[in-house]
């Protein structure tokens, strides 16, 4: 979408979200954001991996005078359009960011199958046959001039803005060599017939004119190219989370008007409509209970897998789901007011607070670039002031351009991060991109969601309690008989039950006469007996059934410590209770006493109650307890961690956890949740196993310090060889070659992490 700017000229902002077009590296986004800060009364926070700039003002500047700045910086900016839910249609049109992706794409693949024979024949001198050197010029040109295009024009409005970058470096570099080879074929000897590419270690007078470097031209730019196309997969990924949240919410809805239902989409319901909501439907949007009794699925908004049994007057949230009775709603919020929008805002505003990861090679080219052009200049004079051969001269000053050519240095990252990226796939770990990986070195303390997490997130039977009484039945029997009752049911209790009685291979009766009541429990008749299985209270006012006094103890200790209780009777007696439970995960406790090994402090983070997480932190090795928190509790609390200085790491897996996952310093979301949690994260763990976790983090600090040694090493490269180069030792074709060792030396580093374990 493009802002009209007549549209927003008298419109003062206080917050106000910009998309930002044609970033190429993290010092993009930093000049943006001084350029933004200069406004009198702005404060601005511009994150390359989001392409967002999220500006405040107190003193009512126009978003024209915002976008205005943003242009005069030599980019461009929008107002985002309003995000809509992603199209069932396989056959919508890609987005702004996918095709950017597919373009850069298509580029790499055509650059790549021009310069593979144009390297091969310059290499191999058994390749070069007669006037070979202009097949290599008609290869070569479309990849160093179409293929480098986005580094030749981020390179010239850098120029243009008096600021160099990677793009500046890249394209000087391919661009003398390619100039060179022009000069060298149609000025020089190099575009006669029988000419072959000589090899020497130093240069020799008036040999210049003979050598072309259009190999380096060719494969800097694919090697380049390829590293962007890395980039820009990692980057796209970055506003999936929005995507994800927005799509869980519900097309339709039940209205009903005037007592006649219909069905119409969610977008045209407003404030004070009625709708219906069946068993197994997603509510539409926010309301109120006006009739209906039922249990409403919240895992999407707390997390918890239990439901939560909803009465006429309680409040709905929209996108949850309703797992029984039918319920009449009114609707109280709609459209960017719902529960869903405002989590989809708080995962938005998360990801655009983060502070940027600026790579070391974009920092160091900042100085670094204009000194080795300054340098090649002065190699160039100086030669020419000394009275040597022009040709001498110019060979010196293209040496110095070629060998301080950044393809080590663009190189380092993207095939660490490959080789780092692949070999955790194959161990069910992905890792976002290199931004990821500085986080990982840096964390101190690490936060986890309870549910689906520490937990498996799926209830199970903990315990059958007896009652003393002379004619009261087995743990078998009580088990029997509440089987016989939840069979059918997809209610999570009432699974937990079912999968204790197959694991004993239990005979399991048939139920007639079944009666459900939402919220409370259910009875029937059972081989002529009836049966009820429910809560204590139910059963007491309902039937004036007794519990006695054992299983009333039972009852409350199951419920102190967070768990369901489930009270069964029959033939007028209460027989027993069965108290159902969140499974902790057989790794859990490893994993964290390996997480404290790794430096970092744990911290359990639950919607659940006080007594549910004391179990699970005891169980587990857990000090740090923060029970019964909202989602925007647990965004607060990874705030208030990061306040205190800590570098906080959050490991989750439902929507309540996007937000933080978002907002904390690395977020590591478990394969088995929901769509949004994982998009929100930074690194994904498909593995439902905590114990995975550590080895992300180990695996991730593994990669980082393997990018941080290549490009030490291809630092160190250009420091040593330019010296060399600008003294006329260097064979412009041997700096070419020393480069190419260099990028062999950093890929051959980078394959070292294959055998991470």
């Amino acid at each position: 979408m493009t802002a009209a700017v007549g549209h927003t000229e008298a419109r003062p902002t206080e917050d106000v979200v910009l998309e930002i077009q044609g970033m190429t590296c993290a010092s993009c986004a930093t000049r943006i954001e001084r350029k933004l800060n200069k406004i009198e009364g702005v404060e601005a926070s511009v994150n390359y991996a989001t392409e967002k700039a999220r500006v405040h003002s107190n003193t009512g500047v126009s978003i024209s005078e915002l976008l205005k700045t943003v242009e005069d910086a030599g980019y461009t900016a929008t107002l985002p359009a309003p995000p809509e839910p992603a199209p069932e249609s396989t056959t919508a049109a890609l987005s702004p960011a996918d095709r950017e992706t597919e373009a850069l794409k298509q580029r790499l693949i055509i650059a790549t199958v021009l310069t593979v024979p144009v390297v091969l024949m310059s290499m191999i001198p058994v390749l070069q046959f007669t006037n070979w050197q202009w097949l290599a010029l008609t290869l070569a040109s479309p990849v160093a001039v179409w293929g480098g295009w986005p580094f030749h024009r981020a390179a010239w409005v850098n120029a243009r803005h008096g600021a160099a970058t990677m793009d500046t470096l890249i394209s000087v570099g391919v661009l003398a060599a390619f100039g060179w080879s022009l000069y060298a074929l149609f000025f020089g000897m190099a575009g006669m017939p029988g000419m072959h590419m000589t090899f020497q270690f130093f240069a020799t007078p008036g040999s210049a004119s003979e050598e072309i470097y259009l190999e380096v031209a060719a494969a800097v730019t694919v090697f380049i190219l390829g590293g962007r196309y890395i980039e820009a997969r990692a980057k796209k990924s970055s506003t999936e989370a929005l995507n994800a949240l927005l799509s869980l919410g519900a097309t339709s809805a039940t209205l009903v008007r005037d007592g006649v239902e219909s069905s119409v989409p969610v977008a045209s319901l407003v404030v004070g409509d009625t709708f219906v909501v069946r068993p197994g439907e997603k509510i539409a949007t926010d309301g109120l209970v006006i009739s209906g009794t039922s249990s409403v699925d919240l895992s999407m908004l707390t997390g918890e897998s239990v439901p939560v049994d909803v009465n006429p007057g309680d409040r709905v949230v929209g996108a949850t789901i309703n797992a029984s009775g039918r319920l009449v709603v009114e609707t109280t919020r709609v459209g960017a007011d719902t529960e869903l929008s405002r989590l989809g805002r708080l995962v938005e505003e998360a990801q655009t607070g983060k502070a940027e990861v600026q790579r070391l090679a974009d920092r160091v080219s900042a100085i670094f670039v204009p000194v080795v052009i300054v340098l090649a200049i002065g190699t160039l004079i100086t030669w020419l002031l000394l009275g040597a051969d022009t040709s001498i001269a110019f060979s010196a000053a293209v040496a110095t351009l070629i060998i301080a050519c950044p393809c080590a240095l663009g190189l380092a990252t993207p095939t660490a991060l490959l080789v780092g990226t692949g070999r955790g796939s194959r161990m069910g770990i992905l890792i976002r991109g290199p931004q990821v990986l500085e986080s990982t070195r840096r964390i101190d303390t690490i936060v986890l969601d309870k549910t689906g997490t520490v937990t498996t997130g799926q209830m199970s039977v903990e315990s059958i309690a007896v009652a003393e009484s002379a004619d009261s039945a087995s743990e078998t029997l009580v088990l029997q008989f509440a089987a016989a009752l939840e069979k059918g049911s997809e209610h999570p209790i009432a699974q937990a039950i079912l999968d204790a009685a197959e694991a004993r291979d239990l005979p399991i009766a048939e139920a007639s006469s079944f009666t459900a009541v939402p919220g409370q429990g259910v009875h029937a008749l059972i081989d002529g007996s009836l049966t009820l299985a429910g809560t204590a209270s139910w059963l007491e006012q309902s039937w004036s059934l007794v519990v006695p006094e054992e299983l009333a103890a039972a009852v409350a200790e199951g419920e102190a410590a967070g768990r369901t209780t489930v009270v069964v009777a029959w033939d007028g007696l209460v027989r027993g209770v069965i108290t159902v439970g969140d499974t902790i995960r057989p790794s859990s406790a490893e994993a964290i006493s390996r997480l404290r090994a790794l430096g970092l402090t744990p911290v359990l983070l639950t919607g659940d109650n006080a007594g549910a997480a004391a179990s699970v932190a005891a169980a587990v090795g857990i000090d740090d307890v923060r029970s019964g928190v909202t989602p925007e509790g647990k965004l607060a609390v990874i705030r208030q961690l990061q306040q205190d200085g800590r570098v906080v790491a959050m490991v989750g897996d439902g929507v309540n956890d996007a937000a933080g996952l978002a907002a904390a310093d690395l977020g590591v979301a478990m394969g088995t949740g929901t769509d949004a949690a994982i998009a929100a994260s930074d690194i994904t763990v498909m593995a439902s196993d905590l114990l995975v976790v550590a080895d992300a983090i180990r695996l991730s600090r593994a990669t980082l310090g393997t990018i941080k040694g290549n490009l030490f090493w291809a630092f160190a490269y250009n420091v040593a060889a330019i010296p060399i180069a600008m003294l006329g030792l260097l064979n412009p074709l041997v700096a070419g070659a020393a480069m190419a060792f260099s990028s062999v030396f950093v890929v051959t580093n980078s394959l070292r992490l294959r055998r991470f374990r």
